[in-house]
């Protein structure tokens, strides 16, 4: 089976003025395969948009081949263009028009023909809940019913290729929680989904692989579950004490000397409490990206200017 991308010693100069070039992707390599969800994560300026950019067909490489859809990005890239769905950061459809219109402008630029558009147009704002929102104005729409009529854009011309640049960033609980569960249902359409975000339980929950790039390289590649088996990381122990009064206590525990040594320090500490269940807490993805990167979730976040979403279930 040809991978959606792929992608052979992609590289990116930028000149700078009395000195080397800056290397912003340094010989990369990675495919992505037919309908997963595959995760691009990295700190700010570690290249993730400038590969974004190549593989958009936005800023061409120094070097290096790339191949999308089974055609040559140097050669093909009109074509290419009409295959592929690209959701930037930023939302960027027209504040004056509908949610109606703009789904209906957003076809007629990728030619889809006239008689299919309505039809395609109110069944994109049915699967994106966006149907009582059908006459309003892009800029009357809440911050999370842009973003999702951003996406439900890319998908007009039915791509069989999205790029989603940090999908979720500034949104709310649910409109998150509400999006993310749209970009899954994405890859059971057979979709293929390329993803950036600078949050981390939500890249765990929504990938099938994930790319991890420092300083313009690739520095690990798998899947979630890869990735977490191959990351050294301290024992830790979640362990459920009962006190005589009935109350019941949860403790982590980090064991730098051994199990044995924790748990006789802990019952020591805990004033004739028993224990009633000690589970092993498996490394999580943030786990992963500071053995990786250096940086905690909160330092990324907060390069971003963004704060973490919690409970991403759904």
């Amino acid at each position: 089976m040809t991978p959606v991308i792929q992608v052979s010693g992609l590289t990116k100069h930028f000149p700078q003025k009395g000195q080397p070039p800056l290397r912003a992707v340094n010989e990369i390599d990675f495919t992505v395969q037919e309908g997963e969800i595959f995760g691009f994560l990295g700190p700010n300026g570690a290249g993730k948009t400038t590969t974004i950019r190549i593989l958009t067909g936005l800023s061409r490489p120094t070097a290096g081949q790339v191949q999308v859809l089974g055609l040559d990005l140097a050669s093909d890239l009109v074509r290419i263009k009409k295959r592929i769905g690209v959701v930037p950061e930023t939302c960027n459809l027209y504040d004056e028009l509908t949610a109606f219109d703009n789904l209906i402008f957003s076809m007629q630029l990728y030619g889809v023909p006239r008689r299919e558009r309505k039809d395609r147009a109110e069944e994109l704002l049915n699967r994106f809940r966006l149907g009582e929102k059908r006459s309003v104005p892009f800029a009357r729409l809440s911050r999370g019913m842009k973003r999702a009529l951003t996406i439900a854009a890319a998908l007009a011309h039915c791509p069989a290729l999205v790029f989603l640049d940090e999908p979720t960033t500034g949104l709310d609980v649910m409109s998150a929680r509400t999006l993310r569960q749209m970009i899954a249902n994405l890859r059971n359409e057979g979709v293929t989904v390329f993803l950036t975000t600078h949050y981390l339980e939500e890249a765990e929950r929504l990938c099938d692989r994930l790319a991890i790039i420092v300083k313009g390289k690739i520095v690990a590649l798998d899947t979630v579950a890869g990735l977490k088996a191959c990351t050294p990381s301290k024992v830790k122990l979640e362990v459920t004490l009962a006190g005589a009064d009935g109350q019941v206590e949860k403790r982590r525990l980090e064991c730098d000397h051994g199990v044995e040594p924790a748990l006789q320090q802990l019952l020591t500490e805990s004033e004739g409490r028993s224990i009633l269940s000690i589970d092993t807490l498996r490394p999580s993805l943030e786990d992963v990206f500071v053995h990786l990167t250096g940086l905690s979730a909160e330092v990324m976040l907060a390069e971003k200017g963004g704060k973490e979403v919690k409970n991403v279930n759904g």
